[in-house]
């Protein structure tokens, strides 16, 4: 392999642009409730060192085992140990190793291609922004990549570690999520498909065949299920997992046509990526990577002419086109859809796109023109990289940014920070009683950002066998119920309450959560609230 130093240092620079974009105020967004499920299934392997895959619930094992890393690396022992930071580090750690694995394989795409395909998965506004999602998506954008390198750098030099390494990234792929079968069958059609073309140019397909040894194919393959089963088995002290990791597809299957809440039509995904304007806002707000798509069409074109840029491996370029359409006709057919499933096809069209944009480069040898179509290329790439930057650190919790989807709202801060204030000035402290009523267990967040509490009754509908918490926290859709719970008490036991909030508060957009404290509480809180500022401005005097 022939390194172009220039590309090198040009993809080390987009490696670090990603890092940037990425990395700051991981804790400045709301934990989205997938995320903080996530972040709990976590703090059980943390506390207990032992984790138990769910088959019906939470995905694969390794965005847990890996979280380990940042966690014990600071010293966190329990939940309230950990932070955002601490969690979301992982996946924005497998966004940036996304533009660095682009090295390996910078021979086969094109020097400069790599380098154009670097900055746009280091700008893309979804690639940013779910870089610093708690979830496992990332992960497995990465992982396939992973494959998809080493593949490539197998069919080079036909060392067998190539084909061990690819099997530990198809494995790890595996117990990262279900969804992976979905990319498996994709990479086997594109495959296939290359295959053909290849052998009716040149009727090489046998040949391709014979040239797979076949002991490097057992290697590959028994890396795969070890490093699956590694994980799946908890490290072999829970072996039940690994047949759940096969068990589990029942279930999604079924999930998949019966969760109305998340079904969407075919175009969801196009739509997004090609433009979005949601609610109101200046006109220049607008979302959409529609220069992706349109590079990446450009770039499916050269694959399949098999013409129009050099120091191109075309049955690479070709595998790397025909998995992108494979992947996005699967992901545009299953009518069960959320924002960051796309990724597995995003970072595909972001490769052709790499290839795209260099063709429209040399589509003409016109200076003019060419300086042309390299401004329109920037003023593009300068707008994904503004909508990266305002989506994550301005928009992160707006439903005007596509990318946000059923997520909470800051008012979560609101409410955390309410419920600590009052903490302080009751005498129990964090064993201060709560109790949060929501039905369907539409509570998430909460339970994160309350597990420094002791005491905090999770209820899908009030339990009238249970005395009244001094804080209770509930939905509109109960709230007919609570007058009568709270004088629930015999006489010279029952509360006054009062509402928490002086404010309206939304747990995601347009659904309100009301808060109640005893008026006792709220009196001491006031009390307190009163006495600080008044030391406070003592001290100023």
């Amino acid at each position: 392999m022939k390194w172009s130093k220039r590309s090198v240092v040009l993809i080390l620079a987009a490696t670090i642009c990603a890092a940037a974009l990425r990395l700051p105020q991981l804790k400045q967004r709301p934990m989205h409730g997938d995320e903080a499920i996530h972040a709990f299934k976590f703090s059980e392997l943390l506390e207990e060192g032992f984790y138990r895959y769910d088959p019906n619930e939470y995905h694969g094992p390794t965005l847990n085992y890996l979280t380990l890393i940042p966690a014990r690396a600071g010293r966190a022992r329990t939940s309230t140990d950990l932070s955002e930071t601490t969690l979301r580090i992982v996946p924005v750690f497998f966004g940036v190793l996304l533009v660095l694995l682009l090295l390996l394989m910078a021979d086969g795409l094109g020097w400069t291609n790599s380098v154009c395909a670097a900055v746009l998965t280091a700008i893309s506004p979804a690639m940013v922004f779910y870089s610093r999602y708690y979830i496992q998506e990332m992960l497995l954008v990465c992982f396939t990549l992973g494959v998809i390198v080493c593949g490539y750098r197998y069919t080079r030099n036909k060392n067998i570690w190539w084909a061990i390494i690819a099997g530990i990234f198809l494995g790890l792929m595996h117990a990262t999520k279900e969804t992976c079968i979905i990319a498996y069958g994709s990479m086997l059609l594109a495959l296939l498909l290359t295959l053909l073309m290849r052998g009716r140019q040149n009727n090489s397909i046998l040949n391709t065949v014979k040239a797979v040894k076949p002991c490097y194919l057992i290697a590959g393959v028994f890396a795969a299920v070890l490093a699956s089963a590694l994980f799946y088995s908890s490290f072999f002290s829970n072996p039940a997992g690994i047949l759940d990791s096969f068990r589990t597809y029942t279930t999604y299957f079924n999930r998949a046509g019966q969760n109305q809440l998340h079904i969407h039509p075919w175009y969801f995904y196009l739509k997004m990526l090609l433009y979005s304007k949601y609610g109101s806002g200046p006109i220049w707000i607008f979302w959409g990577e529609a220069l992706v798509v349109i590079l990446a069409v450009v770039g499916l074109i050269i694959a399949i002419r098999g013409k129009g840029v050099t120091g191109v491996n075309f049955q690479l370029l070709r595998f790397i086109a025909f998995y992108t359409i494979a992947m996005t006709v699967v992901y545009s057919v299953i009518p069960y859809k959320t924002p960051w499933c796309l990724l597995g096809f995003l970072s595909g069209m972001i490769l052709l796109a790499g290839v795209g944009t260099v063709a429209l480069l040399n589509l003409t040898s016109n200076i003019p023109a060419k300086v042309f179509i390299g401004i329109l290329l920037i003023a593009g790439g300068a707008h994904l990289a503004w909508q990266g930057y305002l989506s994550s650190y301005k928009y992160y919790a707006d439903g005007r940014n596509p990318y946000v989807y059923a997520h909470p709202t800051t008012d979560v801060f609101t409410i955390t920070k309410r419920v600590e204030e009052l903490a302080q000035v009751h005498p129990d402290g964090h064993a201060m009683q709560i109790q949060v009523i929501c039905p369907g267990g539409d509570y998430w967040p909460l339970p994160w950002y309350f597990r420094r509490f002791e005491k905090v009754w999770w209820w899908s509908q009030i339990d009238k066998n249970v005395m009244p918490a001094p804080v209770i926290l509930a939905s509109v859709s109960v709230e007919p119920e609570l007058p009568e719970y709270f004088y629930l008490p015999p006489p010279g036991q029952k509360n006054l309450y009062i509402p928490l909030f002086d404010q309206y508060i939304e747990m995601r957009p347009q659904v309100e959560l009301r808060g109640y404290v005893t008026k006792d509480l709220s009196d001491s809180y006031h009390q307190y609230q009163s006495e600080k500022e008044s030391s406070r401005s003592k001290g100023e005097k």
